[in-house]
């Protein structure tokens, strides 16, 4: 075969199939997921007459064009443009500020056109592409670039939470936790960063239990970090410290805030405030039992007992009319999203490419975890959404973009000919 032949051969295949090796199990999967959500809102908003439940879907079908174009577009070029999009994030977050919506006690919307645009939701993806722009080069299995990469995070985190947004700013710290960790980061390093809230917490849970982790920390600075006595008196002090401020921390939350982080451990102490969505939830989804009460014949989630059910709570209303079968059907599906998701990681064509993947991933696992757990007791509510099911326009389109670029990592993972 000649050099003209092979030419064009690889030509046509760009122009004939220029989505040839994308994730189409992923993308059917996400496809899938969004038009069975939209049923599951339809049926939270039948008691109160809603009819908006139908955007879900022309806001999916909007990503998926989305998807398509960014999955034919080379992901490579935002390597040459990352610290503009980190402008960019940072510009947007810092005018809900100045110019946003507020509601629930906290600025997190910003008005255009008359639609409610959530600046905090798209900030994921820039967090992501700029971490990644970051560490594609140089890894962070050095200190100086781990810092450098928390310092870049720490700018748009900080606006996040001041908002006051305390969900997505946790959905940050997994981003960075995930892409840390890939980018070859010393696992006790991490460790040693989420230190000090551990030690905070447990030192107003149980002081037995704190001074263990004090000590356990310190161990973790001697045998991880440069020059090892200071190491573990660095990491020992400050989780000691750590604990004092604990109550300062505390201190600095909103009452709304306090009562998310705390009532999920007893929510009956506060049965008609803090407490009433847990305990509805809860409700809905034992009720559900194994195959469910049926479609549109949920009690809990006809009668509107659970609040804003179509959003944060959507998966209550899965759990109590498709039951425990319909939970874990949903569960598997974004098991198999993720899974999909590191296979593009691992054979993305460049760093850059797979520390995308990742940040996507965690991203996705976090909000995932903190939600179901949320609606089923083990988590505090935070706000954050089901991705791809959960009522919202930023946050829907936000996925859609993520899928988009890692379907362009995807598509663009191996340059070699195929005869």
């Amino acid at each position: 075969m000649t050099y003209k032949s092979i030419s064009k051969r690889f030509s046509l295949r760009g122009i004939v199939q220029p989505w040839q090796d994308m994730d189409w199990l992923l993308l059917m999967i996400v496809t899938s997921m969004t038009l069975f959500a939209g049923i599951i809102i339809r049926s939270t908003e039948l008691s109160e007459g809603l009819t908006d439940w139908w955007q879900h879907w022309v806001i999916g079908g909007i990503g998926l064009l989305v998807v398509m174009i960014l999955a034919r577009w080379r992901y490579d070029n935002l390597i040459q443009w990352y610290w503009l999009i980190y402008l960019i994030t940072n510009i947007s977050l810092l005018a809900v500020m100045f110019m946003g919506t507020e509601a629930l006690g906290a600025q997190r919307w910003i008005t255009i056109g008359g639609f409610n645009i959530q600046p905090s939701e798209f900030a994921k993806i820039g967090a992501i592409i700029t971490l990644a722009g970051v560490l594609h080069e140089r890894t962070a299995s050095t200190l100086p670039m781990m810092i450098k990469a928390l310092a870049v995070i720490a700018v748009p985190w900080g606006i996040v939470f001041i908002q006051p947004d305390l969900g997505t700013s946790l959905v940050f710290g997994a981003i960075t936790l995930g892409m840390l960790y890939w980018g070859n980061a010393n696992p006790g390093w991490l460790v040693l960063l989420v230190s000090p809230l551990a030690a905070a917490i447990l030192f107003n849970m149980s002081f037995p239990v704190w001074v263990i982790w004090v000590v356990a920390m310190g161990v973790i600075g001697w045998r991880t970090l440069p020059w090892a006595f200071f190491g573990a008196l660095g990491a020992t002090v400050v989780n000691l410290v750590s604990g004092g401020l604990g109550q300062v921390l505390w201190g600095l939350l909103k009452d709304y805030q306090k009562d998310r982080l705390i009532l999920f451990l007893d929510p009956d102490k506060d049965p008609l405030g803090g407490g009433y969505h847990l305990i509805q939830s809860r409700i809905a989804i034992g009720s559900g039992q194994l195959w469910g009460r049926g479609l549109n014949q949920g009690t809990q989630t006809q009668l509107s007992f659970i609040p804003e059910q179509h959003t944060d709570f959507i998966f209550s209303a899965v759990g109590e009319e498709l039951g425990f079968i319909g939970c874990m059907v949903m569960l598997v599906a974004f098991w198999l999203i993720c899974l999909r998701l590191v296979i593009i990681a691992q054979n993305a064509k460049d760093n850059f490419g797979s520390l995308i993947a990742i940040g996507v991933l965690s991203m996705l696992i976090f909000q995932v975890l903190v939600n179901v757990g949320m609606t089923i007791g083990l988590a505090p509510v935070t706000g954050i959404p089901l991705p791809w099911v959960s009522y919202g326009r930023s946050a829907l389109l936000t996925n859609f973009i993520a899928l988009g670029i890692v379907e362009s990592i995807a598509n663009y993972r191996s340059q070699r000919l195929r005869f």
